[in-house]
């Protein structure tokens, strides 16, 4: 150690100046289809949907409020004007809007337009008014039913990469560019109230709250944590060392990623308090230990020589477990909670070579009067520790009845658990893109995309007669549900021109019921141009999409609805004339819900397999595998619990929960197990070697655990409904896992491992 501890220092003060570069060219995204599941057939449907037709997300919706109502002269020529220089903003392809649209009339000469809305005549506003509020193409997509607000449509560019290829501004670079030329336009009028919803807005936003959190989070774990080291050591020095080794794993850790290039994403909050709480457990593990070697009586050479020999192992094991119970996020198909595993896991590995390698260094130079101050501290840790071990020899019965009824009761809660996970719970409390979604889903459409792609079978086309029936058939179903606020299809072309026939009376918005009349449409709407119709059904006339927004009623309501959909079309339309399917972005999210609960047994089963290995090279005894792995299986069905009896949806973000809790909860048995070990080595009994390790191991894992349940209760200063979630659901089953360790460990220990 005095060899090798100053190079140590040096090598990891050159790992920090290329870290700080590092976090420099730290990296953030967001977007929908980080949500979309690998390797998912709908997903590779929706692909080549989208190649045929475009995507779903190519839009943003602007939402002008006047609250006496939008047919004012002074507010359609602002709301007009605005609509005409949208135009101009880069990423805008196109612009829609109640005063750029104009209804088709046929005259006994030729077919002309007359506009939905005459600006130039107020004392037309009654007559249009009418009209358009009783049209369903416009009430709820361009106008709400009050009457209130007026949207303007800004068609994008597509914002999702979704093959990854091309080069380019990045997503997020396009979202930040257009949505600045829409606000910096938006300034010059006076309008009363705007909201804004799309990809743009939603990716900027999204983005902006990420670096927020991870800032907030390191600023919050970094105050508490050097808290608890002023309570635990009240040293300057020791107070030093275990923050400088703490801040550097975090520092260490934010700079690989940046320097590999790895993008963070909504879960990025997390990485903060995870590597700030994870070293801190390692510190104090080693730190107690080194004090107490010292206090013992060695010198320094020999004491931090025990340190690293005895707790550095143990720290080795639970950095590897713990970093196994996030790798195993890596059966996940759904990005964003693969990408936390394999972070995780690195940071988990960062935090302990930088324990065991420069605090260790940084220790080896101190007295045990520079690093703590005895006092009455100690005395109460003892106290404690000593009641603990005595619960556990004199009332093992309390314990069983104890263990029992929680099993009884987490199971109860884990039947309650849902995963109809809506877009609102991830939406930041307290900011304008939740007030404004919330805006949408209340007056207007809402934001849920919906797609059904119907091909026409064999010779048949989406233009006969027959086939244009069964799209219209599809599509007056779907608009029943109170929870579809708007469609759109192909079928739009022969009902404006059904109502142009009809003097543009509301109810003549019908196909027309005879084929004579409809072919006499068909020459009609060959002079719609094709780039309009495109986005309908494609070139060859055998595709179709009905594309519509639903209401954020949640994953597992929405599956209900689109199953109760299929059943219908499978009973009402002629299927060997076409082929209907479900797709779209909001359907393609939905999906994850059965893939959460399908991964999350599977990334579960892995972990707990590959500890199982890592406890038999350790202990060589199917015994202690048994006892290490009791404990460990009643956190994990707390946190279950808890998500059912709160009402909490297990949604992507949440899933992650329990490869944290096991990961880490593992930890304090290791710790354990491996003191006992220790002690019956040295020829102790069981019950001297359980008291022993009592005294000793129990400290630091009391105080771990106090760290781990502060730690992430940091998250409650987030303003992501997901992050307080997790860090709420962690931080109380952390707590239950210190309690199983200490009251179950013992009671096994006694009933397995005779002397």
């Amino acid at each position: 150690m005095r060899k090798y501890r100053l190079p140590v220092i040096i090598a990891f003060s050159l790992f920090a100046a290329a870290a700080v570069y590092g976090c420099f060219n730290l990296k953030f995204s967001f977007d929908f289809s980080q949500f979309f599941p690998r390797g998912d057939d709908d997903l590779a449907f929706f692909l080549e949907f989208i190649e045929e037709f475009e995507g779903d997300d190519n839009f943003l919706l602007v939402a002008l409020d006047r609250e006496e109502g939008v047919f004012d002269s002074t507010f359609l020529a602002e709301a007009h004007d605005f609509a005409l220089k949208a135009r101009d903003v880069k990423y805008i392809e196109g612009v829609q809007s109640l005063t750029t649209f104009s209804y088709p009339l046929k005259t006994p000469f030729a077919v002309t337009t007359i506009p939905a809305i005459h600006r130039n005549d107020p004392s037309l506003y009654a007559q249009d008014s009418l009209r358009i509020m009783q049209d369903e193409r416009f009430v709820n997509t361009l106008v709400n039913e009050a009457g209130t607000t007026l949207v303007v449509l800004l068609k994008t560019e597509s914002l999702i990469n979704l093959t990854g290829e091309g080069e380019g501004p990045s997503s997020i670079d396009k979202s930040r560019e257009l949505m600045d030329g829409v606000e910096e336009l938006m300034a010059t009028y006076n309008f009363e109230d705007h909201h804004y919803l799309g990809s743009a807005f939603f990716q900027r936003e999204m983005v902006d709250m990420q670096v927020r959190e991870v800032a907030v989070s390191a600023i919050v774990s970094g105050f508490l944590v050097f808290l608890i080291m002023f309570l635990l050591f009240r040293r300057p020095l020791g107070i030093i060392v275990s923050l400088v080794s703490i801040g550097l794993g975090l520092l260490l850790f934010l700079g690989t990623l940046g320097l590999m290039g790895r993008e963070l994403n909504a879960i990025a909050a997390l990485y903060p308090v995870l590597m700030i709480i994870v070293g801190t457990s390692d510190v104090i593990h080693i730190m107690s230990k080194y004090i107490d070697e010292l206090r013992a009586g060695k010198d320094k050479e020999t004491a931090i020589r025990i340190t690293i020999r005895e707790i550095g192992m143990a720290t080795l094991l639970t950095s590897l477990t713990t970093a196994v119970g996030f790798a195993t996020l890596l059966t996940s198909r759904i990005n964003p909670i693969r990408d936390f595993g394999i972070n995780a896991a690195l940071g988990v590995m960062i935090a302990f070579v930088t324990v065991i390698f420069f605090t260790t260094a940084l220790l080896s130079y101190l007295s045990v009067d520079q690093i703590v101050k005895i006092g009455r501290q100690q005395a109460f840790w003892d106290r404690l520790l000593e009641r603990a071990y005595k619960f556990t020899r004199l009332s093992p019965g309390k314990i069983k009845i104890g263990a029992a009824i929680a099993a009884v009761l987490c199971a109860v809660g884990i039947s309650m658990v849902t995963t109809n996970n809506r877009i609102t719970s991830a939406l930041p409390r307290g900011k304008k893109i939740t007030a404004d979604f919330l805006f949408f889903e209340q007056e207007l459409a809402g934001f849920r995309p919906f797609e059904m792609a119907v091909t026409a079978k064999d010779s048949a086309k989406i233009t006969d007669f027959t086939v244009m029936l069964e799209i219209g058939k599809i599509e007056d179903y779907v608009k029943q549900f109170d929870a579809v606020r708007s469609t759109a299809s192909i079928t739009a072309v022969y009902r404006s021109i059904n109502q142009m026939f009809n003097n543009n009376r509301p109810d003549a918005y019908v196909l027309p019921d005879d084929e004579r009349k409809y072919a006499q449409y068909q020459r009609l709407a060959r002079q719609v141009p094709a780039v309009n119709l495109n986005i309908l059904m494609s070139k060859d006339e055998k595709k179709a999409r009905i594309t519509s927004r639903l209401n954020d009623l949640g994953a597992d309501s929405t599956q209900a609805f689109l199953s109760r959909t299929d059943a219908w079309i499978n009973a009402n339309i002629d299927t060997s004339l076409v082929e209907v399917r479900s797709t779209g972005t909001g359907v393609i999210i939905d999906k994850n819900s059965e893939y959460i609960r399908e991964n999350l047994l599977q990334g579960l089963g892995l972990a707990i397999l590959i500890v199982c290995v890592l406890m038999g090279v350790l202990f060589k005894s199917w015994k202690m595998l048994l006892v290490s792995l009791v404990p460990n299986v009643l956190p994990l069905l707390f946190a279950g619990a808890v998500l059912g009896f709160t009402g909490i949806e297990l949604e992507a973000g949440v899933s992650i929960v329990f490869a944290i809790i096991f990961g880490i909860a593992v930890d304090d048995t290791i710790h354990f197990l491996a003191k006992y070990r220790l002690a019956r080595g040295k020829g102790l009994s069981v019950e001297e070697a359980i008291h022993l390790t009592f005294r000793e191991a129990g400290k630091a894992i009391v105080l771990t655990s106090i760290v781990l349940f502060f730690g992430f209760l940091v998250m409650l200063f987030s303003i992501h409904p997901p992050s307080v979630t997790i860090g709420l659901l962690i931080s109380l089953t952390l707590a239950s896992a210190v309690v199983s360790d200490l009251m179950l460990i013992p009671l096994m220990l006694r009933w397995l491992d005779k002397d």
